[in-house]
């Protein structure tokens, strides 16, 4: 079976889309935590990201191993990740000396 989606690095709780996902359909991917499966609630675009977990608002998410932002709201696993509901971190200086939290 072809890969669907491919995680960065064993700790992301988020993956890209290898393929055009269609909402319901199921994914599997290795984690740090062992391998997961979700279902698609949404169409998700080539290259687009999806929630490998629930996100609460205000969690860090993790892609290549680092944070990319935080979540803007609840995120349930199987979401589209995107700047619809990310909020990023990077190249902010209002948050240059906060820590960055370490990897779950």
């Amino acid at each position: 079976m072809r890969q669907r989606v491919l995680v960065l690095h064993p700790s992301d709780n988020v993956a890209t889309a290898l393929v055009d996902l269609d909402a319901g359909q199921s994914v599997t991917a290795d984690r740090e935590s062992g391998t997961v499966t979700v279902r698609a609630r949404e169409p998700i675009a080539f290259g687009h990201k999806l929630a490998l977990a629930p996100l609460a608002a205000g969690a860090p998410v993790y892609k290549y191993g680092e944070v990319i932002g935080v979540a803007a709201a609840d995120i349930p696993a199987g979401a589209h990740v995107h700047v619809h509901n990310v909020e990023s971190q990077r190249g902010r200086g209002d948050l240059a000396a906060a820590p960055t939290p370490p990897a779950p």
